[in-house]
This record gives C-alpha cells, sequence and structure tokens, in this order.
C-alpha cells in the first residue's frame, strides 16, 4: 500500500512539473518593442541614435565641468547672495572641498558615463558602412576628451577601455603613461578615419558634430600636457594651416548667442531657440553665472533675474591692466568695473552689496535678455563652448617655445593683434602664460594649467577672507578660515577620488593627503 501511495504522489509530482513547464513556455513572451544588445546596434539609424546618447550625455557635463575649473582658479570668487548661497562652490573656491563634493562626484561620473556609452559603441555597432564607422570615430573623440580631464585632474582614474564584465567592475588605479597611450590612440585613430566633418571654410558655421580639427585640437593638447613638444607642434600647426578656423573679430560677443558656431569655434553643444520646448533648454548655468540683479537696478541688455555666483578677482582685472591699460580693448570686454557698469546705467541698490565680490563684472560671458527663450525662465539658447582656436594658438606657440619650434611669437602676436596690442618682437613663457590667462579667463582652462605650470601654490591664502563690494565703491573683507583650513595646500595637486567611487571600488587607492 506505501509502494502504491510513493507511485501515485511521484505521478502527481511529475505532472504538476510537466504543468509548470507548460505555464512557463506560455509566458515566455518576447517583448513587443525591446530590442537586446545583440539585436539593436546593427543599423545605421541605430548607430546614429548610439553615438546621439553620447553627445546628450557629454553636454550634461557642462555645469559641474565649468565650475569646477573655474572656481579652483585664481581669477573667481565664489559670490552668490550671502555667505552660505552655495556651500559647494564656495568649499571649491576655498579649498575646503573633501571627497564627498557633489561637482567632483558628478564630474567624475559623467565622464565614465561617456566611457561607457562610448564602449557601448565600439563592443555592439558594426562597422560595415560610413555611418556606423563615423560612430566609432566620434566615440573615441569622446572618450579622448574624458580621459584627459580625468588624468589630468585626478592623475590615475581607472582604465576602461572596453564594455565591463561583471568581474572586471572593480578596476584598480590606471597607470598614467596607459591611460595617455589611450588617449593618443583614440584621437590618432579618429583623425585617420577620414570619416570625421570637417568645415568647408573658416566661415562655414553648419557644424554640430565633432571634426577632424578638434580631435587634433585634443591631440595636440594631450602632447602639451604630456609635454610631448615636437608632437604636438605637429598636429597644432596642422589645425592652424587647415585655415579652417581663425579668430573672430568681435572679441566682446565671442561667447554670446550671435555668434554661436563662429569662426573661431573648435566645438560647442547646440541648443535651440525653441518657444515651444522653451523647458527643454532649461539651465541652472545660466541663472548662477549671471550678475546679482536682485541686488542691482539693471537698464542695460543684462538679464534680470540671475543670481551673481562667479565673479572676476581684483588680481585678474590688475592681470589686464599690467598688460593693457585701464582701457585696454579686451579688458573692457571681458569685464567691466563699476565706473563703467554705472555709465551703461546699472547700479548697486542693495545697501548690503554684492557678496564675494570686488566690483568687477564679468562681461565677455554675461547673460543678456536676447539669449532666453520666450515662454520659458532660464531658459538659455546660447551654445556651450568648450574649445576655442585661439586656445589652439596658444598651446601651439606654447609647443614651439618649449620645443624648438619657430612660431611662438607669431601665434602670441594673433591673439595680441585680435585683443589690440602691440605685437611683441619675441615672447618668454611669463608671456604665453600672462595672454592664456587673459585671453581664455572663464574659458575652464586656468585651474589645469596652474597645475601643469606649477604655480597653483599662489592660491595658499585663497578662501581665509571673502570681500564684499558695496554701493558706494568700497570692499569690506570678511574672514571665514584660517590657513590650516583653506588654501592650495599640497595634496591639491590632484583632486581626490570621490567617496561613491571608493564605496563601489575597493580596488582603487585614494590619491596622496585624502
Amino acid at each position: 500500500m506505501k509502494t502504491i501511495t510513493k507511485n501515485i504522489i511521484m505521478i502527481f509530482f511529475a505532472i504538476a512539473m510537466l504543468s509548470l513547464v507548460a505555464c512557463e513556455k506560455l509566458l515566455d513572451i518576447e517583448q513587443h518593442g525591446v530590442e537586446t544588445f545583440e539585436t539593436f546596434y546593427q543599423t545605421d539609424e541605430q548607430a546614429d541614435e548610439a553615438i546621439t546618447a553620447v553627445y546628450a550625455n557629454f553636454s550634461t557635463i557642462y555645469y559641474n565641468y565649468w565650475f569646477i575649473k573655474n572656481l579652483l582658479s585664481d581669477d573667481f570668487w565664489s559670490g552668490g547672495g550671502n555667505r552660505g548661497d552655495n556651500a559647494s562652490n564656495e568649499s571649491l573656491n576655498e579649498y575646503t572641498f573633501n571627497h564627498e563634493h557633489t561637482y567632483l562626484e558628478g564630474t567624475f561620473t559623467s565622464y565614465y558615463t561617456v566611457i561607457y556609452l562610448s564602449n557601448i559603441i565600439f563592443g555592439h555597432v558594426p562597422q560595415e558602412t560610413a555611418i556606423q564607422k563615423r560612430a566609432h570615430a566620434e566615440a573615441k573623440v569622446f572618450r579622448a576628451f574624458a580621459y584627459i580631464d580625468l588624468i589630468s585632474m585626478w592623475g590615475t582614474p581607472p582604465l576602461v577601455d572596453h564594455e565591463l564584465s561583471p568581474s572586471e567592475y572593480k578596476l584598480p588605479n590606471g597607470d598614467p603613461d596607459a591611460l595617455w597611450t589611450l588617449v593618443e590612440t583614440d584621437l590618432t585613430e579618429a583623425i585617420e578615419s577620414g570619416l570625421l566633418r570637417e568645415k568647408s571654410d573658416a566661415n562655414d558655421a553648419s557644424s554640430y558634430r565633432v571634426t577632424k580639427q578638434f580631435a587634433q585640437a585634443l591631440l595636440g593638447k594631450a602632447y602639451v600636457f604630456q609635454e610631448k613638444w615636437s608632437e604636438a607642434i605637429t598636429v597644432l600647426d596642422q589645425v592652424i594651416n587647415s585655415n579652417k578656423y581663425d579668430l573672430y573679430p568681435d572679441y566682446e560677443n565671442i561667447l554670446q548667442y550671435t555668434v554661436d558656431n563662429c569662426c573661431e569655434s573648435l566645438f560647442e553643444i547646440n541648443r535651440l531657440n525653441d518657444p515651444n520646448n522653451a523647458f527643454t533648454n532649461w539651465t541652472l548655468f545660466a541663472a548662477m553665472t549671471g550678475w546679482r540683479t536682485d541686488h542691482m537696478k539693471i537698464t542695460s541688455e543684462i538679464y534680470d533675474g540671475t543670481w551673481g555666483f562667479c565673479n572676476p578677482q581684483k588680481d585678474l582685472y590688475d592681470a589686464f591692466v599690467a598688460e593693457e591699460g585701464e582701457n585696454g580693448y579686451r579688458l573692457n570686454a571681458t569685464m567691466k568695473s563699476y565706473d563703467k557698469v554705472l555709465e551703461q546705467g546699472d547700479t548697486i541698490t542693495d545697501p548690503q552689496g554684492l557678496y564675494g565680490h570686488e566690483g568687477y563684472f564679468i562681461w565677455k560671458s554675461r547673460i543678456v535678455a536676447g539669449e532666453m527663450i520666450a515662454g520659458g525662465w532660464m531658459s538659455s539658447h546660447n551654445n556651450l563652448r568648450f574649445m576655442r582656436f585661439a586656445e589652439i594658438l596658444l598651446l601651439a606657440a606654447e609647443a614651439h617655445l618649449k620645443g624648438g619650434g619657430s612660431k611662438a611669437t607669431e601665434y602670441v602676436n594673433r591673439v595680441r593683434t585680435r585683443a589690440q596690442l602691440t605685437p611683441k618682437g619675441s615672447v618668454t613663457m611669463n608671456d604665453i602664460m600672462t595672454e592664456k590667462r587673459l585671453e581664455l579667463c572663464g574659458e575652464s582652462v586656468r585651474y589645469q594649467d596652474m597645475i601643469r605650470w606649477r604655480i597653483a601654490t599662489k592660491m595658499s591664502a585663497q578662501g581665509t577672507q571673502t570681500p564684499t563690494f558695496y554701493h558706494n565703491g568700497t570692499v569690506s573683507w570678511i574672514s571665514h578660515n584660517d590657513a590650516t583650513e583653506a588654501g592650495f595646500k599640497e595634496r591639491h595637486w590632484l583632486l581626490p577620488f570621490p567617496q561613491t567611487e571608493l564605496t563601489v571600488n575597493s580596488n582603487v587607492i585614494q590619491n596622496e593627503g585624502w
């Protein structure tokens, strides 16, 4: 009886299992509208979608990227409405940040997102058509861009040159030589692919993709950062001699929406003036970097409603005056003293004054009413600039001077001529350093230059005091940190790896001093 009962139970069990298998097969229905990695990246349209994702994610870097690179320099005060208005900005500017800083975390993560999306293209998009091959070439440029910043600011970021399997997620610190080799290989292969766009001439304003010359410019920059002077001379001269770029004559408006994709632009992210989709171009960046207009009466073209972060330091103004005089064309196209602000009808009205301010107002990158999209709030259609031709000339000048070339003076004088300055008969490294600071101030290059030129110790006291500027032209200073808390220290030659990275990756060793 027990045997029969046991057999019946086994039969019922077998029937149940068969039923479950049958039900599982019935439930195993292919999900409509969803494709896998193995099936998606096969057509030209899908290749375009893949590289568009890289462009889109790259554009999101700009806010953190810009504030990190400019607030860590000696050119700006954090600013804002008052002390504590933005603690993240203040801690960067005063060198009191740590490895949990949100901007550092955001930028580090964003760069690896760009690298990941580029690696998806390398691993899944075939190279059978011109469009597919172009997606590969453009992705190599973006991956190289990300690594140039990661290496120059963090030193030894993990080297990720392919889509990682789960067993590879915790990569150790990268070797700098191997990292730079990846940058050089990516850019060289992209340049030699013959598939990157090229402008027809300097006045071709239709550029919306990365170009061959942008890739060459990045390669030249990578060579300069490594002090490979002869290699830098060769590739940067190729960009200059292509005659596809030139200095735009109107320096005052060089960063304004009215000259998007002008002859000087090597790469910028396009933004559309579309009132029907105004908030797709909403940007906290415009609000943050405009003047502190709620403390002012504005009658000029300045957009009324911005918050007054990143104000020029007097040290930057004095550097301009020493080179150009108080009435220098480029000085007054870059920033306005309070006297000149008053002349154009704008004035400080709030008795508490302007915090983090010494009486100098950025003008080159001013936020103007005309760039705002109708129907939106802080919705700007001014393009996001990443590199322009003047930087190429000054990188090339440095390479020629250090590498025994003959064109350093010529290239510096091209920049000086546009700035309406007397050409120099010869140039020194100090001349190039000064010219680059003035020409490109506020354009996210000064901090990395200060690090590689080993002059960042100049900021050893930055953040111990903060200025406030008043309507009567006076400045008061308030102490916030002592010298042991604020200012550039030995550990700041490299940024700290973010805590988020250390938490998920136990194999990354933190930079010294953090």
